[in-house]
């Protein structure tokens, strides 16, 4: 063997024995190295239940909570109708209406919680600086931003089963209407737009509420979580905060969502009444009454009862901001106890399809 040949092949038997740092790639799981994490270990925290179990477990919630809590909601709607309480129905006939919102409320709820769970880690991908752990926005901003996005999303289905229902509620198109006829009747009136007449109105009510609700609500069991686990053996301090909460029983995680729930439900109320309020003007009704009524309704500054602010504003010039709080104690006792169920029903559903 040549000198060449022989320093060849020592430096390829060199190159062989030395050895080299593997460059785990997590989409590729080895064989070679037991210690190095699985894919669906590193991810799991981070995106959240499957898209299959949120898709169930919110339209499950979103079903039990509408329909439990429905007459509660009809007292709301008929405390702030402008035409008064009585006028309205009263106490009589609370689950008139009932059968729209059967129709939207677990496909609503559905599309918030797949929306809502994608959108958290997605954020936090596209922004990172902004939505990041140390970023401008944090924690409270990623679940500010996924909850308005998925409140957008979801009245996509929420505002016309609203439109029909609320109109049911207070008896605009008479006693005996059946929930179909009200859905002709908003189509003979303006056609399609008609169903989302106080789309933007429900929209400017949701998302201020739900900015307030849900970081509170993910706050609340993360607190409720840290407590727990701090109460509990050192076991389980090694424990992320991911994992703590999603360990927390669900009747802390339905205590979160009532106290989140009541809180920003009481802070919103003036926008719920703007959004009834427009939601219930209708040209049927503008043209029903005397005369004086009419001319009433003619001379109402431009948008009233079309717009959010003009709304919000005359409301409070002409009937005083206690009119802006009507249905105050109804609704915050509705949503307090409805978050409650609807919140721990779908981490009950979570836990229970994991």
């Amino acid at each position: 063997m040549s000198p060449g040949e022989s320093a060849t092949a020592s430096s390829s038997k060199g190159s062989l024995e030395t050895p080299h740092e593997r460059i785990p790639h997590l989409s590729i799981p080895s064989v070679l190295e037991p210690n190095e994490p699985k894919p669906g270990l590193v991810d799991a925290a981070a995106t959240g239940p499957p898209f299959a179990s949120a898709l169930a477990a919110g339209a499950l919630s979103g079903l039990t909570v509408d329909l439990l809590f429905f007459p509660i909601d009809t007292i709301k709607t008929r405390l702030q109708s402008s035409q008064g309480f009585w006028a309205a129905g009263g106490f009589s006939g609370v689950y008139r209406g009932l059968a729209s919102t059967a129709v939207g409320s677990a496909p609503g709820a559905a599309v918030f919680f797949t929306t809502y769970e994608s959108m958290k880690p997605a954020l936090v991908r596209w922004a990172p600086g902004v939505f990041g752990r140390d970023g401008t926005l944090g924690p409270a901003g990623v679940h500010m931003g996924a909850a308005s996005i998925a409140e957008t999303a979801a009245c996509l289905i929420r505002v016309p089963t609203e439109v029909i229902k609320s109109r049911q509620q207070t008896m605009t198109y008479g006693k005996g209407t059946t929930t179909f006829q009200a859905f002709k009747k908003v189509f003979q009136e303006a056609g399609l737009r008609g169903y989302y007449r106080g789309f933007g109105s429900t929209v400017g009510r949701e998302i201020p509420f739900t900015c307030i609700q849900f970081p509170l609500y993910e706050r609340l069991k993360l607190e409720m979580a840290r407590s727990r686990a701090r109460s509990q053996s050192s076991s389980t301090t090694t424990l992320s905060d991911e994992q703590l909460v999603r360990n927390l029983p669900t009747w802390q995680a339905g205590l979160a969502g009532s106290i989140a729930g009541a809180i920003a439900a009481g802070l919103t109320t003036p926008l719920d009444v703007v959004k009834t309020r427009i939601m219930l003007h209708t040209k049927h009704a503008a043209g029903v009454g005397s005369s004086a009524a009419a001319a009433m309704v003619d001379s109402l500054p431009r948008g009233v009862n079309t717009d959010i602010i003009p709304t919000l504003l005359h409301i409070g010039r002409t009937e005083g901001v206690k009119t802006l709080f009507s249905g105050f104690v109804p609704r915050t006792m509705w949503i307090g106890l409805g978050g409650a169920v609807f919140l721990g029903t779908f981490d009950a559903g979570i836990k229970a399809l994991a």
